[in-house]
């Protein structure tokens, strides 16, 4: 078999590449149905997107590690320039000034941000001595270098994105082995501050997402709308589901963004809890196999940057179910490799190149040639 498949194609991780193609087909099935049984205009531009992103996955796989260390730093300033250009010139949509039109697209600088915070936190805690671990230097700049970018995510606003930004950020400093007594006083300030974040640092919309939250039944016709909806059409499609290109909720234009935040909800409306625990499978499978790349990694570098790429891949997945469950506020938060949005798809595309790349490296690193 070996002497029949070339060896680039045979030493590709395909228990990861197989379940992903897999999720993106579904996710095109979805949409097509999202669009009343037409590929236009979600589902192929879907598919296209993918494409397009896999090749960029596969170039940022193939990059050797002193690239990455030599980029990282020029790569946080340029996104950070990029949120700072949204707010001077940035593109009005929905209420919120998050993109810059770039002509050919719609780049969300905040998206990028994501990814971008992981690889500068590694590369950052990979050339701190480990004796400073436990002193000031080891968290006030890491500190800064995640705060102005929330700060600015924030402005435009976006809640959600800058939640994931913090926490990304969190996982890359626990998995760097920071003391456990700073996430415990840092948790502690939260819940200090989370009332007056809430009735001060949040905006009029937010707040009623966060109370909608709580009790969605008090408006279910106003703020708990998109959240009513979506239960209904996760609750109606029983195990089995309705059936493909059957669901009355999207197709009625009862649940909102169907496509995009709440495409969860489409699917399981039509697919029912059959179509949800192959969903929730495979992004199971994604995320261990990343996990194993990062426990694989000989050196800190590339063990935090696939721990922190697989954080930012489990965040968007456990916020947009928990989300559209009802579990969690709506905070816009897609789902990935379904959710129509091409934003999105670069995000978590570009942290598929990052494990590839880890991946690389670790199967090119000198311990495992000599196994």
């Amino acid at each position: 078999m070996n002497s029949i498949v070339p060896a680039p194609i045979a030493r590709q991780p395909w228990q990861m590449l197989i379940p992903l193609f897999a999720l993106i087909a579904f996710g095109a099935a979805v949409l097509y149905s999202a669009a009343g049984g037409s590929m236009q205009p979600y589902a192929a531009s879907h598919l296209i997107r993918f494409a397009v992103f896999l090749a960029m996955a596969s170039v940022i796989a193939i990059m050797p590690r002193d690239v990455v260390k030599f980029m990282t730093y020029p790569a946080y300033v340029v996104v950070l320039l990029m949120l700072v250009g949204v707010e001077a010139i940035g593109f009005v949509g929905g209420g919120s000034q998050r993109w810059l039109d770039l002509g050919f697209m719609q780049l969300q600088p905040s998206e990028l941000m994501k990814p971008v915070i992981v690889l500068t936190l590694a590369r950052f805690y990979d050339g701190l001595p480990v004796g400073m671990f436990s002193s000031w230097q080891a968290i006030v700049p890491a500190g800064a270098l995640i705060g102005f970018p929330v700060l600015l995510v924030l402005l435009q606003p976006d809640l959600g994105t800058s939640l994931a930004i913090l926490f990304g950020g969190a996982v890359i400093m626990f998995l760097a082995g920071l003391p456990m007594r700073w996430f415990l006083w840092g948790a502690g300030a939260a819940a200090v501050a989370a009332p007056l974040a809430f009735f001060f640092g949040l905006q009029e919309y937010q707040q009623r997402r966060v109370t909608t939250f709580l009790d969605p039944e008090s408006d279910p016709l106003g703020a708990g709308y998109h959240i009513t909806q979506s239960k209904i059409a996760i609750g109606s499609g029983g195990i089995t589901g309705k059936g493909f290109n059957e669901g009355s909720q999207s197709h009625l234009n009862y649940l909102p963004e169907p496509h995009t935040d709440f495409v969860f909800a489409t699917m399981a409306e039509e697919w029912g809890l059959i179509g949800g625990v192959f969903v929730i499978a495979v992004f199971a499978i994604i995320l261990s196999w990343g996990w194993k790349v990062a426990r694989a990694s000989q050196d800190r570098f590339a063990r935090l940057i696939a721990g922190g790429m697989v954080a930012t891949i489990f965040f968007y997945v456990a916020i947009n179910l928990m989300m559209v469950m009802g579990l969690a506020p709506v905070v816009g938060i897609p789902l990935p490799f379904m959710s129509h949005g091409g934003s999105s798809m670069m995000t978590n595309m570009i942290c598929i190149g990052a494990l590839l790349m880890v991946n690389r490296w670790n199967r090119n690193s000198p311990k495992a040639r000599l196994g």
